[in-house]
């Protein structure tokens, strides 16, 4: 079907668990791709790719023809199993002119673009990142490349200046996060703390934020305490931009934030995979380790961020004046819509209801969550994950959660199709997992009536909770849910 130039044939008989990318292990820079053969100076439309930058992956292009390029996937650091995650920018681009990238070593075979989704892209002069038209982009199994899937999208180039950038999904860089934590400290906000709680394996900062009202604090009682965590999987960064929502929300002039700093602590870790983040990587840390599996035992050289995460949620643990209550990791998810929660297994039927009250107020607040597709589950690959570990760690007052959010979209209640994610929409989710504490805890009492928000209390119990052994079924929630949640009793 395609002629592929001799000069460019690799290997296909290589194994399969690296993709035949044995030599991929750094990414193209400047990558000039002329047509085989061509000896003289690159001519516009000879595309120029490049990935040499923060959070950018691509491994390898393969000139196919004028119209059509193979890119590869470059694995993540010391680990060739995880290719996922691409970041790339293509220059010297000829106005009008139409191409067909197709991306052709993925490590999974499951995959959202089964159902719509598609990459990002913005450029030079449209600096906003946007999703391609799902009706460009297609997924398929490949006979050209040992049946493995594809990932096919069009483009058409519009403007000869400028530098367009494609990506998996919208990037959320070190960087930028460093800039946004650095922004806050400047507001010099008398509730929110920023302090180093140590450094990576390449010298990057793990940032601790403590949010929280001093003066009440200080008080006799005993202190809530809510722990979340984000970006372990380093290619997950919609789990960034739900995290930002929590922060922003929690440190805003908004009535429901100031009433929960007045009650809890909440201490989050923005970023806790700095390097894999950094250096483009989908799920690994810089020695190619899933530190999502280490939690059990993390190495201080080898798993620092994790090892000082987990040191400080003992010590809390350990801290009579302070109740840990709550443990949150927020990660993406690559084959499910809208968000929802993993939870875990207890012998306790009363501990598996109370568990289930934070997920279920979190579906009647955010119509993007979706509680049918929340779970609770003890599998046996999951028992090095911060979930489980911590969820056996902590007393039986304390609840331990993975909350996922989808890579692509979401279905609300009566929608006829999914509602594509985007960074505000990402953002709104954490506002609302914030926002779902003022529940949690009782406090609504505490807003004035002329306030409105959009909160409601709940007194009653619920609907007995099924143990899963996988994950949740079904995408998104139907109108029959939502009567059913407004309608059951919860008990804290």
């Amino acid at each position: 079907m395609r002629r592929k130039m001799e000069e460019n044939t690799r290997d296909v008989e290589a194994d399969s668990e690296t993709g035949g990318e044995d030599a991929l292990v750094g990414n193209v820079n400047k990558l000039t791709v002329s047509p085989p053969g061509y000896s003289g100076v690159p001519r516009k439309g000879h595309l120029v790719f490049d990935a040499c930058f923060e959070s950018g992956n691509l491994g390898r292009v393969d000139y196919i023809s004028d119209f059509e390029f193979d890119l590869f996937i470059r694995p993540d650091t010391c680990n060739p199993r995880f290719r996922v995650w691409f970041n790339f920018t293509v220059e010297n681009i000829r106005e009008t002119q139409r191409v067909i990238f197709n991306v052709v070593n993925f490590s999974k075979t499951k995959s959202l673009y089964r159902d719509g989704m598609s990459p990002v892209v913005k450029s030079t002069s449209r600096p906003k990142w946007q999703r391609l038209p799902a009706k460009n982009v297609y997924y398929y199994r490949c006979p050209d490349h040992r049946r493995n899937y594809v990932m096919s999208f069009a483009f058409c180039f519009d403007r000869e200046d400028d530098v367009y950038q494609f990506a998996y999904c919208y990037p959320y860089t070190y960087t930028r996060l460093q800039h946004y934590l650095a922004s806050l400290e400047r507001r010099n906000l008398p509730y929110l703390q920023r302090e180093q709680l140590g450094l990576s394996v390449q010298q990057r900062r793990l940032d601790l934020l403590t949010v929280t009202n001093l003066d009440h604090v200080n008080s006799e009682r005993e202190k809530k305490l809510v722990f979340l965590t984000a970006r372990v999987h380093p290619g997950e960064s919609p789990a960034s931009f739900v995290c930002q929502g929590v922060i922003d929300f929690l440190v805003s002039q908004h009535p429901v934030a100031q009433i929960l700093r007045d009650h809890v602590i909440f201490k989050i870790v923005p970023m806790l995979n700095p390097d894999g983040v950094y250096l483009g990587n989908y799920r690994c840390s810089l020695m190619g380790f899933d530190l999502n599996r280490h939690w059990q035992d993390p190495s201080p050289w080898a798993h620092p961020t994790l090892h000082a995460v987990k040191q400080l949620i003992v010590q809390m643990n350990q801290d009579p004046s302070v109740s840990l209550e709550f443990y949150i990791d927020v990660h993406a998810h690559s084959t499910m819509l809208n968000g929802f929660m993993y939870g875990n297994v207890f012998e306790d039927e009363e501990r598996v209801q109370r568990q289930a009250v934070f997920p279920r107020l979190l579906c009647q607040n955010a119509p993007d969550f979706s509680f049918s597709n929340t779970s609770f589950n003890r599998d046996v690959v999951k028992a090095g994950t911060g979930r489980r570990f911590l969820g056996g760690l902590l007393d039986d007052t304390s609840y331990c959660y993975t909350l996922e959010v989808s890579f692509y979209s979401y279905m609300t209640a009566g929608s006829a199709a999914p509602v594509p994610y985007s960074e505000e929409s990402y953002m709104k989710l954490g506002s609302n997992v914030a926002r779902t504490f003022l529940d949690y805890y009782k406090l609504n009492n505490l807003i004035k009536d002329n306030i409105p928000h959009q909160l409601r209390s709940t007194d009653v119990m619920p609907k007995p909770i099924k143990n899963n052994t996988g994950k949740g079924a079904g995408v998104g929630r139907n109108t029959a849910d939502r009567e059913k949640e407004k309608n059951q009793n919860v008990r804290h």
